[in-house]
């Protein structure tokens, strides 16, 4: 079972990155209750408050991203929940805060006048993100375009999602592909399809894709030879040696 708290031993090693100028070791720090470790006389040496920890990562990303470091701007934002910091990280050109601050805009954080202007900027900050390589703006954007009508837009940001391990895109483009079903207009391929979709069997189930993946590979399956099963299986070695792990992406701040 994963401990959902802050363990001594883990402290101590936050505490050891932070001393290194680890800012996000310093954020995490920054949200840690003392008061226990202190009563019982067993906090990690270098144990600060979590008001010592904010100040810390305030001294150390703030005159980073003074610089125009994007990502101390973002941490800023993490610490501070300050929006200007998330606007200032994404006009900087760093690609995760340009997905993020979309999604934020999305849930009604800005304002804008006129209304319309919200999806119109949400939107952009969506492509930025995809064209600066970040792999959960390119599924989200695809998503927008298919939305839209726009399919060869859509297969345009699809297929590098899941060439760099995405597996909500690496499950999607095989389930396109495999015409299971059919919403961005690829020519069938079932082997490929059955290919990228088996990949997933990999995560045992994590992230609830279990079913997902038994259901399609069932749909797929029924369309297929056993000859063609077999090269799929083959498609689907090959494409995971030549391509990054599977993965859902998680952030190191887990939001």
């Amino acid at each position: 079972m994963n401990n959902r708290f802050m363990t001594n031993d883990a402290q101590k090693w936050y505490i050891a990155a932070a001393e290194q100028g680890d800012y996000y070791a310093m954020f995490r720090l920054s949200d840690t209750d003392t008061d226990l470790c202190t009563a019982m006389n067993n906090c990690p040496p270098g144990t600060k408050s979590d008001e010592g920890w904010t100040r810390l990562l305030w001294e150390t990303a703030e005159p980073l991203a003074e610089k125009g470091d994007g990502e101390a701007m973002m941490i800023m934002y993490n610490s501070t929940g300050d929006l200007k910091w998330l606007e200032r990280s994404a006009n900087a050109g760093y690609a995760r805060a340009q997905w993020f601050l979309a999604n934020q805009y999305l849930e009604g954080e800005g304002f804008f006048f006129p209304p319309w202007n919200r999806s119109k900027k949400t939107e952009e900050l969506l492509k930025r993100s995809a064209e600066g390589g970040y792999a959960k703006a390119m599924g989200q954007y695809m998503g927008v375009l298919r939305e839209r009508g726009d399919l060869k837009g859509a297969r345009y940001w699809l297929e590098p999602a899941a060439g760099q391990g995405s597996q909500a895109a690496v499950g999607s483009y095989g389930a396109y592909l495999a015409h299971t079903p059919d919403q961005l207009g690829y020519p069938l391929d079932l082997v490929k399809g059955y290919g990228l979709v088996s990949l997933l069997l990999e995560l045992d189930g994590g992230g609830g894709v279990e079913e997902y993946v038994a259901d399609k590979l069932e749909l797929i399956a029924a369309k297929m030879t056993p000859e063609q099963i077999e090269e799929a299986k083959a498609f689907a070695k090959e494409w995971k040696a030549s391509h990054p792990p599977l993965s859902f992406f998680p952030d190191k701040l887990g939001f």
